[in-house]
């Protein structure tokens, strides 16, 4: 099992005595590093990654954010579909005020593993 990465400080989380592990299996990892690696960035796997980034160099707010991050969001997202990991993966979007006056989307993304269990996760893309 993967060693978890907290997606909020971006940094491995430490148990009293080890690394702790992906409460989901490896799903919470496969999510977060698919959403937060620019495509194409990665070096071993150029497919990996998704375009969510492109939408936070956007000056301009436009209606059509929450429609491309969703779409970025599912084909990055895909590959966990076509190995086998998840039957399936819905993707919720909603525009979010942050702490620091920013605006955000909230991802809120529901993955129905391989064995049929419901893991919910949410991912904020900064967009103004």
């Amino acid at each position: 099992m993967d060693a978890y990465i907290d997606p909020t400080t971006r940094a491995y989380v430490h148990t009293a005595t080890d690394l702790a592990r992906d409460p989901a299996g490896g799903l919470a990892n496969a999510v977060y590093l698919r959403l937060m690696t620019p495509l194409g960035s990665y070096w071993a796997n150029t497919n990996l990654g998704s375009r969510l980034h492109e939408l936070a160099g956007r000056a301009k707010a436009t209606a059509n954010k929450p429609l491309l991050a969703q779409q970025y969001a599912k084909a990055a997202l895909q590959p966990i579909l076509d190995d086998g990991r998840a039957q399936s993966i819905d993707i919720d979007v909603a525009t979010v005020a942050m702490d620091d006056a920013s605006t955000a989307l909230a991802l809120h993304i529901t993955v129905v593993n391989a064995a049929g269990n419901r893991v919910a996760f949410t991912h904020h893309v900064p967009v103004a």
